[in-house]
């Protein structure tokens, strides 16, 4: 970070006799006060803990300055005082996107967002200066906390946006302003706060907001809620997939590692580190954002190759024994589930393909419902094992008894994991492939570290 403490209480327009204090560099900002190194701005926030009452460690750690809307005033140490430390933060922001004038990529969507960040990221640092979201950390503390960890010298900054309600992506969106937007896929998740998936399309175009009236939005051809709501769009908008789409792909050969395919518009054949053809759709926004930017198609055929995946998002594995994991635990919804089921399910094995399915999360009165829809992609004579973990995944079970062997699928309560992980140890085998998929509030991350041991 490049600003100074009278610079960011001019962006701020702090409300205290900052001039009472001399100018000085700041290095970063935090607001966890365990993490403030030497010259950091401490932002405290408010919430189950009010951050405020961390000072004292923040100074300990080398804090060289703070925000500050506290009743008790700090008269010794320099102080920023504003009215809402996170409105503040964001203002920050803001200001200092402003000052170093990156040109902004912002993706978000259902599923694949972090995948589409990493991917993007590898293709434009081809030729720019980048930098991206780490982490989640893409709400509305997460993505100006983001901006302000950003180099000075950054030319793309591509931000992930993710969201649980309406109106969280507007105001990421109007913070940002991107010149390049997309949507990579709508799904269920957070249907619970949104009613339906309608209510998701909608709150995902939100995204749009902010988008630079040069920009481009980047939208899923084969999500038909989202085309009523680009009509009135004054920006340029353009579609993937795999199908009437201005970027669309044909799959030549899908591996355990690789995915090979060609893009429709010029034939390119382009080659990703990940199966799936859901990440295909993923590379087809990195491959369009690569040539809005100018770069070769040599230069996004590098990019792609070598992308590196953020952890846990359909990451391959190998246990001691050999026993081939495929881990993608951070989050699920019924549309991700499915096409990890449909694309694990053709992988070649030698030994047995196997499910390990935990609870997807935040799905409202229609979980159930949606829970059991999952039956459809599984196929005993494909994966043939399931296990399934949680009180969601009950009604899956009782839909797999009219389709499974009762032997090949078994139901542990979310107090069960130790016995979810000792029946595993005991019955995969070397031989075997294991996908390992559930919304990330249900921990399958530690079956995976479990198994790695096996």
């Amino acid at each position: 970070m490049k600003l100074t403490f009278w610079e960011a209480a001019q962006a701020l327009q702090a409300e205290n006799d900052w001039r009472a204090w001399p100018d000085f560099e700041l290095t970063g900002v935090e607001f966890d006060s365990r993490k403030i190194v030497e010259g950091n701005l401490f932002v405290p926030l408010k919430g189950e803990n009010d951050g405020h009452s961390f000072i004292q460690s923040a100074l300990k750690n080398g804090a060289k300055a703070a925000l500050w809307s506290s009743e008790t005033e700090l008269t010794d140490f320099p102080t920023l005082q504003v009215p809402d430390t996170l409105k503040a933060l964001q203002t920050l922001a803001k200001y200092y996107l402003q000052k170093i004038q990156p040109s902004v990529i912002a993706i978000t969507g259902s599923n694949g967002k972090t995948t589409t960040k990493d991917m993007t990221e590898a293709v434009l640092a081809q030729q720019f200066k980048t930098y991206k979201t780490q982490g989640n950390y893409n709400n509305d503390i997460g993505l100006p906390y983001t901006i302000l960890h950003m180099p000075a010298a950054t030319e793309k900054l591509i931000l992930e946006m993710g969201m649980d309600h309406a109106g969280e992506i507007e105001l990421l969106s109007t913070l940002a302003e991107p010149e390049v937007a997309a949507i990579t896929m709508i799904g269920e998740a957070h249907i619970e706060n949104l009613g339906s998936r309608a209510g998701i399309a909608k709150a995902k175009m939100e995204i749009a907001t902010g988008l630079r009236k040069d920009g481009l939005l980047l939208i899923p051809t084969a999500e038909p809620l989202l085309t009523p709501l680009v009509q009135n769009l004054t920006q340029t908008f353009k579609t993937f997939g795999f199908q009437s789409a201005d970027y669309s792909a044909d799959i030549q050969e899908e591996q355990k590692e690789k995915t090979t395919f060609t893009v429709n518009t010029d034939g390119t054949l382009l080659s990703i580190p990940v199966p799936g053809k859901y990440n295909v759709g993923n590379a087809l926004i990195a491959f369009a954002v690569g040539q809005w930017f100018g770069l070769s198609v040599e230069q996004i055929q590098q990019g792609l190759a070598d992308f590196q995946l953020t952890k846990n998002r359909t990451e391959w594995l190998k246990t001691k024994s050999g026993i081939e994991l495929l881990s993608d635990v951070y989050n699920a919804n019924p549309t991700a589930m499915n096409l990890v089921l449909d694309s694990f399910s053709q992988m070649p094995t030698q030994g047995k393909r196997v499910a390990v399915l935990g609870d997807m999360l935040e799905l409202g009165p229609d979980s159930p419902t949606m829970h059991r829809s999952v039956s459809q992609h599984l196929n005993v004579s494909e994966i043939a094992e399931v296990y399934l973990y949680g009180s969601e995944m009950a009604s899956l079970y009782e839909e797999l008894q009219k389709s499974y062997p009762q032997s090949q699928v078994q139901l542990f309560a979310k107090n069960e994991k130790s016995a979810l992980i000792n029946t595993l140890k005991e019955t995969l085998q070397s031989a075997d492939m294991v996908v390992l998929k559930a919304s990330n509030g249900m921990g399958l991350n530690e079956v995976v570290q479990a198994l790695m041991e096996i």
